[in-house]
């Protein structure tokens, strides 16, 4: 399978997961902490192998400034995901600002996985051979069957 179909897939899981969290009453926080437990483990290890495989490889191809410009900002986004992470995993979820923090993460991930889908997929489907791309796609499989997670393909 080839990487990109690889990281919507990812988006996807999270995705769901973000609809089963906005279903959740208010009062739900022992739900919301077990949600954001399986949020936390799917986004830490999918950003690790975005920035461990593809994004260096985007980065390194990347000649117009748009191409360079989408994978700067994919960094960026990936950086304050990771802050409301770490937010999120030391407040308890009957914090008052625990669900208005996992809102904006869930906010700011969709918005990250669209543009990834709309903008940077496309570029790196014209940067990148599909043998390239599907040998990212092993190279994050590994990783993912490394950490113990389960893999489709």
């Amino acid at each position: 399978m080839d990487v990109l179909t690889m990281l919507t897939e990812d988006h996807n899981k999270v995705r769901a997961l973000f609809e089963k969290v906005e279903k959740l009453g208010d009062r739900a926080t022992s739900g919301r902490r077990s949600l954001f437990q399986q949020i936390d483990e799917e986004l830490t290890l999918h950003s690790q192998l975005e920035e461990k495989i593809f994004y260096p490889a985007f980065k390194k191809r990347a000649k117009k400034s748009d191409e360079k410009d989408e994978v700067l900002e994919a960094y960026e986004e990936h950086a304050v995901a990771k802050r409301l992470i770490k937010e999120l995993e030391k407040l308890e979820p009957t914090d008052e600002r625990y669900k208005a923090k996992l809102q904006v993460l869930m906010e700011a991930v969709k918005h990250h996985a669209d543009e990834e889908e709309k903008e940077m997929f496309p570029m790196a489907r014209d940067l990148f051979n599909r043998k390239e791309l599907e040998e990212m796609g092993e190279r994050v499989a590994a990783g993912k069957e490394r950490a113990g997670a389960p893999v489709k393909g």
